[in-house]
């Protein structure tokens, strides 16, 4: 069992940049892939970034290439995202979440637990 509570999100206007964090509880954390998505008001989830179990691959959506970066920090249980000049359309609520299997980071069904969600808002 793993539990997952993100934390970082806020107001920030566009241009600006936030770093999310995920701590998760559990010492099996080295053995997940972790990755983050996002859903805006009346859209589907959608994927952001993911990271593998070792770290050595790191996963994104065109729209936030070059922008974010997705890391991990062992020792801490806790992966973030850094979010570099942010735009109006990043707005949405941001889930962190684990996947037992590198395979398919990118699909929500690869992940078998979630946290509650941060809330991003971008201002123009």
């Amino acid at each position: 069992q793993v539990q997952l509570v993100e934390s970082g999100g806020g107001l920030v206007q566009a241009g600006g940049s936030l770093r999310l964090s995920c701590a998760a509880s559990g010492r099996t954390f080295r053995r997940y892939a972790m990755g983050w998505f996002r859903q805006a008001p009346g859209k589907e989830r959608d994927f952001v970034a993911a990271i593998n179990w070792s770290g050595g691959n790191t996963y994104y959506t065109d729209s936030v290439k070059g922008r974010f970066t997705i890391a991990r920090d062992d020792a801490k249980n806790t992966v973030y995202l850094q979010m570099n000049s942010l735009k109006p359309e990043d707005t949405a609520v941001y889930y962190c979440a684990a996947a037992s299997s590198s395979d398919y980071v990118g699909a929500l069904r690869a992940y078998d637990y979630w946290g509650q969600g941060t809330q991003v808002t971008v201002s123009s």
